[in-house]
This record gives C-alpha cells, structure tokens and sequence, in this order.
C-alpha cells in the first residue's frame, strides 16, 4: 500500500488552469532525457498520478504536443507553464497516467524525491543529494522497462 498526501491543488503561475490530485503520492521522482532537460530547462520533477486521480478546471486554457509515439505534453496558453507529460498511447488520449510538475502543488511540502530516470542523460553540474537512497535507471533501463516502442526518448 502506498503512501499518500491526500488530495492536493495545483495550478499553473496565472491560475487559468487549475487541478485537484486526489490521494496524491507521497513520492516523487526526476527526469533527465533531452526531450524533458529542454521542456523545463533542467530536470523534470514530478508526482506520478493515475489518469482517474486528477481532476482539471480550465480545460479551455491547455494547449498540447504529442512530443513522442506515446505521450503527449500539455501547457497553459495564457501563461505558458507547463502543466503534465502523459503516457497518451499512440494519440489515444486519456489512456495513461499523468506526470504533474511538483512545481505546481499550492503545498509541495511532505514529498520524498525516491526515483530518478535516465541518469546517463544528467548533466555533469546537476547532482542531488542523497544519490544511494533512491531508485536511478539509465536510459536504456528505463526503455527497457516503460518504452512501448524503441523511439529512445520519452
């Protein structure tokens, strides 16, 4: 059974899109492929939510990209932020969870950073404290484990 905040606001930086993460996890994790290291301009950090959980008001306001054969990001259109990276399977839209930027939680505190992802992509500047206590898969590990097809980058 895991850990959970209970539900959980969220919002972009002028608040035309709003979201409610019920039982948001407790855990969070970090990206470091090219595709994430330039849509936020460092790593992505972020809580892993099933599709079901998340609840969006401003729906009007979101503009997405499908940015590979599996996933789509979305932004706010007023004001740019960037609001998730879902798993979308080839186009099809709500058929996978979400990946919410930490950034955006009204209250971020309580969270426990355990898990990083493509590790071999991170910049040689960028370092986190307490490396040994979380989970790190290389780029191929994590194709291996959640990439549907052999596009190399989520």
């Amino acid at each position: 059974m895991s850990v959970t905040l209970g539900d959980r606001t969220a919002g972009c930086l002028c608040g035309a899109v709003r979201m409610t993460l019920r039982d948001m996890p407790r855990s969070y994790g970090a990206c470091h492929c090219e595709m994430c290291r330039r849509w936020t301009g460092a790593a992505f950090l972020a809580v892993s939510l099933p599709g079901d959980s998340v609840r969006i008001e401003g729906a009007e306001r979101i503009g997405r990209i499908q940015s590979s054969g599996w996933a789509e990001r979305a932004w706010c259109t007023r004001c740019g932020s960037g609001l998730w990276y879902r798993v979308t399977l080839d186009g099809v839209d709500g058929a996978g969870g979400y990946e919410i930027p930490i950034g955006l939680l009204d209250d971020p505190n309580g969270l426990s950073f355990d898990r990083e992802i493509y590790v071999d992509c991170r910049p040689d500047s960028l370092a986190f404290e307490g490396m040994a206590q979380r989970e790190t898969l290389t780029r191929a590990e994590t194709l291996a484990i959640y990439a549907p097809t052999e596009e190399g980058q989520q």
